[in-house]
Parts: structure tokens; C-alpha cells; sequence
């Protein structure tokens, strides 16, 4: 007999949960009153754990207290793929919610029969079902007669927004105090029993091959347990951190290696990228339905340069073996995509390895959390079955983890004799952003392209539009133009390493598109707010551009030396809206003095860990647009340490106002990068209110300043 496909109109499963149907994968009772819930997607300093944990003491009807979350494994948690592009409450909030709200129901159904009551009279308070006549049970009493090894169905329905008690408020996070008082949460801060320590040698110059090695100075250092060499994969593993150290600086001593591979001009990205081999894809078209002739025509280029992903803390893993098995402790964002290349690399089944998760000090982006972990399976693999706790240095992390692409934005615009819009061309040149595990039939790990049998390089591609696109991303204007046409030109070559850095290409885009909007509107003579709401039919985005204006009285007074600079994007263009106005002071360099904002994420679980995520977004944009620029000659990466690598100072963090425009009706969007295409394209427009100088190439120092008034002199 033939099964009918459900109607269009059939419920379906959350994308999380339909992957992952399981309901025992997503949360258990205990008799003890506790609730366990262990969602795929991992903290990584966004407080996902505490508004998870919200989403669930809501629909369960349960103080906030019993709920225990645990940390994603490959063993235990739902593959939630990686946690990335500010998905976490879209995804996993979505698919813990429909579990519980049937998980809730199966409960009151067991606690009816029970109790001889219709289901509709009974109440849950804090895991306690209760109805007419002082009838009760609880969720604890009833856990051992149910079984949640069963799939989820699409019928569940979960609370209105009116109905939740949680979402919406602001609780405190439930990562903090373990963090506040020192408890070892972070990887870095963890030991295992009879745990060693390993370091990995890596050459200075890029992708140079170790001719030669001599070990003997390396096996003298006391506490030496091995030194590893395959291919130009090397290293050494000691009973103690200082006997590490000891011995890689004796290993790199002893080492000779070849020329490797000339690195690009720095100071010509933008002639760089234009020259290399590239994939060309149209991104987007419109046409006019009825085509006017431009009179005139801008063409402006803006540029970022690579960017590093500059974690305060360096990489670090931990890993054991048992026989053919494997067990990986990481910071990871994706446990289930590492395991997946790891049994690429090793030549192992899936079933055996387990990866675990660990929180380590924020990256967002795809850093270098997964090649430290296959250096500590490498290296564990020559201990007898003892863990191996391998911890990148500054100079591993400033040079060899993945950095974010580097962009070259062309936009070109036609105008009618009034100076309005009337064709626009969007042309990107970058490589990939996106290189992370699991994702393809080789290896993305650094140390599996170095051995002796080596997978090939890895060259970064981009996610596709329907994902949020990836050099592309934010690319496709939300602004109502007549027509144009968006392309993005991917580079084949890939001489310094490139993946996901928080925002991808939206960055770059945003800067772009919000800086040359300005620029059309100044020679208008227009102001820009105006400029934008004008070409904006989205009330959401007018919403968000008009809030942020009303809260700084826009325009502020001209004062001598500051600038005011509006900048606005919907994240992804399907994400959160964001709208920012910077107030900068230009003197011998640029200081960003306030930053305000009004964002828009639909249903914000916890408001004050959106506003959390706003705040921070906005605060590393600043950083980028000021200061940050991953640095090279033609040999090697040299900005390997903060004084070659400067970030955003304590001393010199803006002031940041954030406005939350509250819709509790509809669905949550992410928030964490949001703020960073905003805050670049504010920020360089209130550079030119100050001091009437476009910066189109990032950062803005001095030197860009200086160079940008001798182009317009």
C-alpha cells in the first residue's frame, strides 16, 4: 500500500529535530527532580546554555534550577552540525522546544490515566501535575513508565509567546559563576589523570617542508616521553608543560627546512585577488521593468585586509587512546564535523572516536580549536594510552590557524539626472570563507596536510545563498533598487589560509554598501537617514534605522573634530536587523566615542544576552575597523604577537547604547553578528562627517587616513 506524502500544509519537525528525531538524544528526568538537557550547538561565550535552558524550563513547567545542561558529545548530544552563523536559538531553540512541548504532553497523558483525569484538567507547577479534587503526580514520579526513546512528532504544539513564563526575561547566565570564581570550566583549565604534554614543531616560513630534523638534543630534556615525526608533521610530548617547551625549542634548533611558498604583496590585496584564478558566480539579478538611462555613473572600490580570529586564549585539546580507540576534549564548534575528519585522517570508523566538548575562550569563527585537536590525537598515539593535553602558542595561533578572507568590493552605480539610483553592480573579489571540518570528501585539518602521506590543501569555498552565502554574504542590498546585478569571484589559489570568521563576507559587504550609499546621498546633498528609509520598503528595517535615530536626537550638533555616521543591515538578510550610529573623534588617530543601536531579533529569549551579543559584536567591529590587520612579507606571517597585532584597548572601548525592539510574536533570529556591518559602515561614515575624508580601505589608521586625503588632493 502506498503511504500519501503529507500535504504542504502538514506539520513539520524543526530542521534539529527532524535530523535528530530521538527525544531521549535532547533531554532526560531523573528521580531526583533534575531535567537533562543536551543540545548539539556548544557555548562559546553567547550564553546559548542559558537561554537553551530558558526554552526548556518554559515549555516543561519547571524552575529554571532543575534544569541541568550538558555539554554537546558524539557520544550523547543530537548532531546539530556547528554551532555558527548566529543559528543556535533558530535551530536548536526551535527543536528543544517542539521536544519538550511533546515531552510535556506524554507526561500528561501518562499522569491523566493515572489519575483518572482528562488531560485538559490538569496543570503542571514546577514538574508537579496536578487537577481537580488535589489529584497529583510529577514528572519524577512518572520518569521511569516512560520511555522517550521514540521520535518526535510533528503535532506537538508549544506555548504562545503569552504563555511563557522565562523567555523574554532576563536571568543570569549560568556559565558565569563558574567563570567569576575560577571553577575550571575553560579546556585550558582542565587535567586528566596521568595527563602529558605535547607541543608541535611548525616551519616560520609558509608551507616550507622539514628536510631534516635531528632528535638528539630533543631526548636529552628530562621528562622527554616521545618525539613524533611523520612527513612534516613533528612534535614532542613531556611528562610537564616547561619539559615541552624545553624540547620543542631544542627540536626547532635542530631543524632544517626548504624556502616554501612566497606569500602576496600586503600592501596590493586589492591587485592581488583581482589577478588570481577565480570562480565567477552570479550572485543576484533584477531588472527594471521599465529601464531608465543613467547620467552618470560611481564606481568606488573598498577593501578588507585578513583578519585574525585573535582569541585571548591560544588553541588547546586534549586526547586518549584505548586500543583503536580515540576520545578528543576540544573547543570545537562542530564535535560531530571534527569527528568526521579525524576518521578521515586516523583511517577509523566514526563509532570510534569520541569527541567532546569543552569550553575555550571564545572564537567565533572557525580558529584553530580543530587542528590542536588532531595535534593531540597525533601525538597521544605514542603514549601508551596516556592523554596528551596539546596548547597552541600566541605565535601558532597569530600565524597558523585559519584567518578571515581577505575582500576586494567594486559597486558601481548609475544615476538619473536627479541623482537617483538607477542600476547597480556589486562585484566581490576573495577567497572562501568557509573551510571547516566535515564538510567534504578530504580533510580541512592542518596537520593532515602535512604528513608524510598528505591529504591535499584544502581551498575554501563558499557557503551558498540559501546558508547565508559566504564572500557574498550581505551582498544582495535590502535596499528597493530597480535593478542590479551581484558577482562574486572566488580565487582557486589559497597561499594563506582562509575559513569562517564571524560574519564571513557581510562585513566587508555591509562596509561597502552603507559607505557608498552615504557617498550617493552626500552629493545629493540628502541626509542619509533619509536616503535609506526612502529605498527601504521593510517596516522591520525602517523600525530599527528610525529607533537608533530617535535615541541619539539624529543629526547630533557638528562640534569641531566629531562625526556622526549611520550604518544599517539585516544580518544575512534573514537574520536580525541592526541600525548603528558612531560618534567618532578625529585627531591624531580615530577614537570611536559612542556607539548606538537598535536591533530587532524577533522573540529575544533572553534580552539581556542579546543585548550582551550586540554589545560585543559592536565593540571586536571596532577593533577590526581600527586596528586589526593580520601582517606579512613575502615569506611569512610577522604580526604573531599583540604588539604586531593590536586589538581594541580596554582604555579605548566606546561607549555602547543598544535599544532591543521586542517582538515576542515572532520567531527568534541570532544576534551575534549582527552589529559588525553596521558599527565598520558607521564608523567610516563619521569619519568623513568629522573630517571630510572617505576611508574605503580598512583598517582606518593614520596611514589610511593619510593615504585617502592625498587620493582626494
Amino acid at each position: 500500500m502506498n503511504q500519501q506524502a503529507p500535504s504542504p500544509s502538514s506539520p513539520k519537525l524543526p530542521v534539529s529535530l527532524a535530523a535528530n528525531p530521538k527525544l531521549s538524544s535532547w533531554l532526560k528526568f531523573s528521580a531526583t527532580g533534575q531535567v537533562t538537557v543536551s543540545p548539539g550547538k556548544v557555548e562559546i561565550g553567547q550564553g546559548i546554555v542559558t537561554a537553551l535552558a530558558q526554552i526548556a524550563a518554559d515549555e516543561l513547567d519547571i524552575d529554571l534550577s532543575r534544569v541541568r545542561m550538558v555539554r554537546a558529545s558524539t557520544a550523547t548530544s543530537p548532531n546539530e552540525g556547528v554551532t555558527s552563523g548566529s543559528l543556535s536559538i533558530q535551530q536548536s531553540g526551535r527543536a528543544l522546544r517542539h521536544a519538550c512541548a511533546e515531552v510535556r504532553q506524554i507526561f500528561l497523558q501518562l499522569a491523566s490515566e493515572r489519575l483518572g483525569v482528562e488531560v485538559d484538567a490538569l496543570g503542571v507547577e514546577d514538574g508537579t501535575i496536578s487537577g481537580p479534587g488535589n489529584v497529583r503526580t510529577s514528572y519524577w514520579e512518572l520518569a521511569d513508565a516512560i520511555s522517550l526513546d521514540r521520535d518526535a512528532t510533528p503535532g506537538a504544539t508549544p506555548k504562545a509567546a503569552t504563555q511563557r513564563a522565562l523567555a523574554g526575561h532576563s536571568v543570569q547566565r549560568i556559565d558565569i559563576p563558574d567563570k567569576v570564581f575560577a571553577r575550571p570550566r575553560f579546556i585550558h583549565d582542565q587535567s586528566l589523570a596521568g595527563m602529558l604534554h605535547g607541543r608541535v614543531l611548525r616551519p616560520e616560513h609558509a608551507r616550507a617542508n622539514l628536510l631534516e630534523l635531528k632528535e638528539d638534543s630533543a631526548r636529552a630534556i628530562a621528562g622527554l616521553v616521545a618525539v613524533v615525526r611523520d612527513g612534516n608533521f613533528a612534535g614532542v610530548v613531556c611528562e610537564t608543560e616547561h619539559g615541552a617547551e624545553k624540547a620543542l625549542l631544542a627540536l626547532r634548533k635542530s631543524a632544517t627546512w626548504s624556502d616554501g611558498e612566497p606569500l602576496p604583496d600586503e600592501n596590493d590585496l586589492a591587485s592581488f585577488l583581482k589577478a588570481q584564478p577565480s570562480e565567477s558566480t552570479v550572485i543576484d539579478q533584477r531588472t527594471a521593468a521599465a529601464p531608465a538611462a543613467g547620467t552618470q555613473t560611481i564606481r568606488r572600490q573598498y577593501t578588507r585586509p585578513y583578519l585574525a580570529h585573535a582569541s585571548i586564549a591560544p588553541s588547546c585539546a586534549m586526547a586518549q587512546w584505548n586500543g583503536d580507540r580515540v576520545h578528543v576534549w576540544t573547543h570545537s564548534q562542530g564535535v560531530y564535523l571534527l569527528r568526521a575528519d579525524l576518521a578521515l585522517v586516523l583511517k577509523l570508523p566514526v563509532e570510534n572516536i569520541t569527541v567532546e566538548h569543552m569550553e575555550g575562550a571564545g572564537c567565533y569563527g572557525h580558529n584553530a580549536a580543530d587542528d590542536v585537536a588532531l595535534d593531540a590525537v597525533l601525538l597521544a598515539r605514542a603514549t601508551g594510552g596516556r592523554p596528551v593535553r596539546v596548547l597552541w602558542s600566541r605565535d601558532d595561533e597569530m600565524s597558523d590557524a585559519p584567518f578571515g578572507a581577505a575582500m576586494a568590493i567594486e559597486i558601481e552605480a548609475d544615476l538619473d539626472a536627479e541623482g537617483d539610483i538607477v542600476d547597480w553592480r556589486h562585484s566581490i573579489w576573495s577567497n572562501g570563507h568557509a573551510a571547516r571540518p566535515g564538510r567534504a570528501a578530504q580533510p580541512a585539518l592542518l596537520a593532515a596536510f602535512e604528513l608524510a602521506t598528505p591529504f591535499p590543501r584544502m581551498v575554501s569555498t563558499n557557503p551558498p545563498q540559501a546558508n547565508g552565502g559566504g564572500a557574498d554574504r550581505n551582498a544582495i542590498p535590502l535596499y528597493d533598487f530597480p535593478s542590479w546585478l551581484i558577482e562574486s569571484h572566488r580565487l582557486k589559489t589559497m597561499p594563506i589560509r582562509t575559513s569562517a570568521l564571524r560574519t564571513l563576507g557581510a562585513q566587508g559587504n555591509v562596509f561597502a554598501i552603507e559607505s557608498f550609499l552615504d557617498e550617493i546621498a552626500t552629493g545629493r546633498d540628502e541626509d542619509p537617514i533619509a536616503f535609506r528609509l526612502r529605498h527601504l520598503r521593510d517596516e522591520r528595517a525602517r523600525d530599527v534605522i528610525r529607533a537608533v535615530a530617535v535615541r541619539v536626537k539624529w543629526k547630533p550638533s557638528r562640534q569641531p573634530g566629531i562625526g556622526h555616521g549611520i550604518g544599517f543591515a539585516r544580518y544575512k538578510n534573514t537574520g536580525a536587523y541592526c541600525a548603528v550610529i558612531a560618534e567618532i573623534e578625529g585627531a591624531e588617530d580615530i577614537r570611536v566615542r559612542k556607539l548606538t543601536l537598535a536591533a530587532d531579533v524577533g522573540e529575544a529569549i533572553n534580552p539581556d544576552g542579546v543585548i550582551n551579543q550586540i554589545e560585543g559584536g559592536a565593540i571586536q567591529a571596532t577593533s577590526w575597523v581600527l586596528k586589526e590587520r593580520v601582517r606579512f612579507d613575502r615569506q611569512r606571517i610577522t604580526s604573531t604577537s599583540w604588539t604586531d597585532y593590536p586589538i581594541l584597548r580596554f582604555s579605548e572601548v566606546p561607549e555602547v547604547d543598544v535599544e532591543l525592539i521586542q517582538r515576542a510574536e515572532m520567531d527568534p533570529l541570532g544576534a551575534g553578528e549582527a552589529a559588525h556591518g553596521p558599527v565598520t559602515a558607521a564608523i567610516a561614515n563619521a569619519v568623513f562627517d568629522a573630517l571630510g575624508v572617505r576611508v574605503r580601505h580598512l583598517p582606518i589608521t593614520r596611514d589610511s587616513l593619510i593615504a585617502a586625503m592625498e587620493a582626494t588632493s
